[in-house]
């Protein structure tokens, strides 16, 4: 693949290169939390199925690993590990919720490899704190779960790498509340119309972003924008 934006431009890359080409900036001190989503270029973040998967290709996986490579935790809404039937991941995973609903696919989890963020009235909380122990149910807020104060305490929990991988509301929180730091945004060389969800989904917001690297391969565009503070 080849540099559109950072580094050298027009110099070819490889897989090999993206731990570099992705690390975190060398100044910054506390948790970094990037957001890795994939769309098709007129902008839809889903394909037939509901799923990223019906959109995404080789390119978008290859930087898909990478990134969980350089992650220390996941943080993902609910309705995405559902939808996206997750199970649990090498590192520990950040499920956020209102519902407090832990999502079958990963109630089996071995203790600590699932987290549950979710609110003082959550429906499901004591079911939460019964399938993955009160220690690993974060209670941040009363009716919607507080993204400043979870990134925060996960930062206390020893964790600094973190990586999102949405979906769209969770992502338009994650802007609106400015606890993003990263947007990584895959774009596949596809148009597919309908009226499926894009990849910020929610009220209007205004965050300004600035791009630090665009990779192309095959038509296929990895691009990875800082949010400006």
């Amino acid at each position: 693949m080849r540099v559109l934006i950072g580094g050298e431009p027009g110099a070819v890359v490889t897989e090999d290169d993206f731990e570099a080409l992705y690390a975190r900036p060398a100044h910054h001190v506390g948790p970094w939390l990037r957001v890795n989503m994939v769309s098709t270029l007129d902008g839809a973040a889903q394909g037939d199925d509901g799923k990223s998967g019906g959109i995404n290709n080789a390119v978008d996986k290859s930087v898909f690993h990478a990134l969980r490579r350089l992650a220390d935790c996941l943080v993902v809404g609910a309705g995405t590990v559902r939808i996206e039937g997750y199970r649990p991941p090498d590192l520990p995973l950040v499920v956020v919720s209102r519902s407090g609903q832990v999502p079958p696919t990963v109630c089996g989890a071995e203790p600590g490899r699932v987290l549950m963020a979710t609110t003082e009235h959550a429906p499901a909380l004591a079911e939460a704190r019964a399938l993955l122990g009160d220690e690993n149910v974060l209670v941040l807020g009363s009716y919607s779960v507080d993204l400043v104060t979870l990134k925060a305490a996960l930062g206390d929990r020893g964790h600094t790498e973190l990586l999102s991988e949405g979906g769209p509301h969770l992502l338009h929180q994650l802007l609106a509340e400015g606890v993003a730091d990263e947007l990584c945004v895959t774009v596949v060389p596809r148009a597919i119309g309908g009226t499926r969800l894009r990849i910020v989904a929610g009220s209007e917001i205004d965050v300004p972003l600035t791009p630090t690297l665009l990779l192309e391969e095959g038509g296929t565009l990895l691009g990875r924008w800082h949010v400006s503070r």
